[in-house]
């Protein structure tokens, strides 16, 4: 079992800037890779970013390449992203989930490889 809590999440206005943080606890956090997804009104949960268990290996949506920044600090046992230049179509709950398989270099950008999921946190980019 493990539990994701993200936090963050807020109202920013078009071109702002903020800072997202999963906090995790009940497995061993430093062995997994965690992806972090959003999903607006009426639309589908989307990939946005994934980092692997050690850090050494990130990947971007195209949308967000540039202006994003993911990282984690495993002796927290906390993953970050950093949202920048924010834009008012990116007004979403943003999620972040707990990759199936341990120590894996690669992190799917697919919802289906994750089995842990936080309650997520509402983005709102006013224009």
């Amino acid at each position: 079992q493990v539990q994701l809590v993200e936090s963050g999440g807020g109202l920013v206005q078009a071109g702002g800037s903020l800072r997202l943080s999963c906090a995790a606890s009940g497995r061993t956090f430093s062995r997994y890779g965690i992806g972090w997804f959003r999903q607006a009104p009426g639309k589908e949960r989307e990939f946005v970013a994934a980092i692997n268990w050690s850090g050494g290996t990130i990947w971007y949506s195209d949308s967000v390449k540039g202006r994003f920044t993911i990282s984690r600090d495993n002796a927290k046992n906390t993953v970050y992203q950093q949202m920048n230049s924010l834009k008012d179509k990116e007004t979403a709950v943003y999620y972040c989930g707990a990759q199936k398989a341990p120590d894996m270099d690669y992190v799917p950008r697919n919802e289906v490889g994750y089995d842990y999921w936080g309650q997520g946190t509402q983005v709102t980019v006013s224009s």
